[in-house]
């Protein structure tokens, strides 16, 4: 595991575990929401956003979070791991209104300075809860059958169902090479 990205629907918990792994690998770790959102929650160009991640993944060994499929040609391209976190809608729901509800209060800066509001995060027909309604159900019908695909057949996937099922995966991960430098002492 050299190249890796989290996918999974918007709350699950992507950039947690990608931050993670990226630590205990010592690797970059790439957000692809911070190379897609420009200010005011502008988007990107797809071409200059296929620019960026082309950029940011040119190296040896990276992590990278998100779903973006106007870019997957170049990640799952590039990626020899997919970690795919596959909880139940219940609990992304969960997951995504204490986060939703934490940035609104803090006033959190995500990317290009923009920030989550009340009405965006809850009330509006961009929210991010009516996505992840919308998306849940067409990822866990795509993702099986996407990595399947010729071109992403080189790819080792990791389907992660609960966060204690990951938490396991993720005890081991670093752990061959913090025994190899201990050896090496």
């Amino acid at each position: 595991m050299q190249r890796i990205t989290v996918v999974g629907t918007t709350g699950s918990g992507k950039t947690i575990m990608a931050r993670e792994i990226s630590a205990r690998l010592g690797v970059p770790y790439v957000e692809l929401d911070a190379l897609f959102w420009g200010a005011n929650w502008s988007e990107t160009p797809r071409e200059i956003f296929r620019e960026r991640v082309d950029l940011a993944l040119r190296g040896n060994a990276w992590v990278v979070d998100g779903n973006y499929s106007k870019v997957r040609d170049i990640v799952w391209g590039r990626a020899d791991t997919l970690i795919w976190l596959d909880y139940p809608l219940w609990l992304i729901l969960w997951r995504l209104l204490w986060r939703t509800t934490r940035r609104v209060f803090t006033r959190e800066e995500l990317w290009s300075g923009n920030r989550e509001r009340f009405r965006g995060g809850f009330l509006s027909r961009n929210s991010l809860f009516l996505w992840a309604l919308q998306t849940y159900r067409s990822r866990r019908r795509d993702y099986p059958r996407l990595i399947r695909m010729p071109e992403y057949a080189h790819l080792e996937m990791v389907r992660l169902d609960t966060p204690r099922e990951a938490t396991v995966w993720l005890s081991g991960v670093g752990s061959a090479e913090r025994e190899t430098a201990e050896e090496k002492r």
